[in-house]
């Protein structure tokens, strides 16, 4: 196979090895959106773990296959496949005996992104999905048609025919963008903006963390950085010139005025200040949690790069609804117990989550699925911490084993010693190897006023084992 440069992404068939996933399918949206011939397989079509998300996509008119090779039948067919699938699965076999170009997920949306007068990227470890759903919003509403590419499905643009709404394709000159920073891909853009949110363990050490955005943010045409993130405001003295926020700095260009923050379960309130004008703008979010503000001043700061004016996005922001998945409140049953879905997976991510519901009432029984045996013995040790920190002496943690779909993996590290670690720093914690049994427990422990969060990330069932949740509750 040669992964030689593409001049007309339209011109030639595509076919995409994990099709359904939440970075393949945006782009599988937006090349079909541009004309091009899109086929793909996915193996959660197969195990039958993504029903819906397959039958939309046919009916829109995906060619789908099995994942076995099958649908690759043309040397004419770029083959999209993540940089380190294994050259055995099916797809990259058949290709590479046909001679089939390749790209990655990250080679194929920098070209796309890349190739736009106005790139907006955004990158961080945690918030991005969000602060792409925010700026994308904003861009929208103030009339600018954007091009947006997230993880997560936007609610704003769901509709009855596009129910998996992460991706639009827009006729504006702004492409907004989440890059990811896991595999070293955000080395591929080059953005007119870079909105940096924040510098923390993930994937990868604080010192390639530290190389890999110092780099991104010093390509840009601006940088918007936080300056509430110690690492951020460290990389910001690197930086000639940079639009910075933030919500307890002073020192953020645009920030909160003091004394103004009004938080309720559902959303939360403040004036954004434009220190460099000092003029306030009144922002009222529908979305819960400081993470949150701290999330629209990113995007707010962004779109103001891009040339919108602070109280046009400040109004655009007060009709955001958030994206699935992201504190999504499924619920409530008849006796009061709310179910929320969350993508939390890593320190930051839980941490924001557990934060936000610890500042209302009731007890929290968090359930987490760890998305891989890797990110446990990378970061189990923290995750374990943000649980017994986090969560209270009435709060309950539970968590089943990684999720696993196939292929080889290194079990050295699993949740047991995770639930362990909660429990020896002070928390609650426990451990049942299935999903099926978390389940059964939690159902069983719930008690009217009590909050019940599923989080974890990489599996499309994980939404609907919540609302199994919210469906059994008294």
């Amino acid at each position: 196979m040669t992964d030689a440069p593409i001049a007309d992404l339209t011109a030639q068939p595509w076919f995409f090895c994990g099709i359904g996933g939440s970075g393949m399918l945006p782009l599988a949206l937006i090349l079909r959106q541009q004309g091009a011939d899109v086929a793909g397989s996915d193996r959660s079509f197969d195990q039958g773990r993504a029903d819906a998300k397959r039958d939309w996509l046919a009916a829109l008119g995906f060619g789908l296959h099995p994942q076995d090779g099958s649908g690759i039948i043309s040397p004419a067919q770029v083959l999209v496949a993540s940089a380190a699938i294994e050259d055995s699965v099916p797809e990259v076999a058949r290709a590479a005996a046909l001679g089939c170009r390749r790209m990655s997920r990250a080679q194929l949306l920098s070209t796309l992104f890349n190739a736009a007068s106005c790139g907006i990227a955004v990158g961080g470890t945690s918030g991005k999905s969000t602060v792409t759903g925010m700026l994308g919003w904003i861009l929208h509403d103030t009339g600018r048609e954007p091009t947006i590419v997230n993880g997560a499905v936007m609610k704003n643009f769901v509709q009855p025919g596009l129910p998996f709404a992460s991706a639009i394709a827009g006729g504006g000159e702004a492409f907004v963008a989440e890059v990811d920073e896991s595999d070293g891909s955000i080395a591929l853009y080059d953005p007119a903006v870079a909105v940096l949110l924040n510098v923390s363990l993930d994937h990868k050490s604080i010192e390639e963390l530290r190389v890999l955005f110092g780099n991104f943010i010093g390509r840009a045409g601006t940088a918007v950085l936080n300056m509430d993130d110690e690492e951020v405001a460290w990389l910001a003295e690197h930086v000639p010139a940079a639009l910075t926020f933030g919500v307890d700095n002073p020192a953020a260009a645009i920030g909160i005025e003091p004394g103004t923050i009004e938080e309720s379960a559902t959303g939360i309130a403040a004036l954004v200040v434009d220190r460099r004008e000092d003029v306030a703008h009144a922002l009222r979010l529908n979305v819960p949690g400081r993470h949150n503000l701290s999330n629209a001043l990113a995007a707010i700061a962004g779109a103001a790069a891009g040339g919108v004016p602070l109280h046009e996005a400040t109004l655009a922001l007060s009709t955001f609804i958030g994206l699935a998945r992201r504190f999504d409140v499924l619920g409530s049953s008849s006796g009061g117990i709310t179910v929320i879905d969350d993508f939390g997976h890593n320190p930051e991510k839980c941490a924001a989550t557990l934060r936000t519901l610890k500042a209302h009432p009731g007890r929290v029984i968090a359930f987490f699925q760890p998305h891989g045996y890797g990110p446990l013995r990378q970061m189990g040790q923290e995750l374990a911490a943000t649980f017994a920190s986090e969560l209270g002496p009435d709060d309950l943690t539970i968590m089943c084993d990684p999720v696993y779909f196939g292929g080889t993996v290194d079990r050295s590290q699993g949740t047991e010693q995770v639930v362990a670690r909660i429990n020896e720093l002070g928390g609650h914690a426990e451990h049942l190897a299935s999903r099926d049994a978390c389940g059964e427990r939690i159902v069983a422990l719930a008690r009217p006023g009590d909050r019940i969060v599923v989080m974890g990330a990489r599996d499309d069932t994980l939404t609907g084992f919540a609302r199994s949740l919210l469906d059994r509750l008294p």
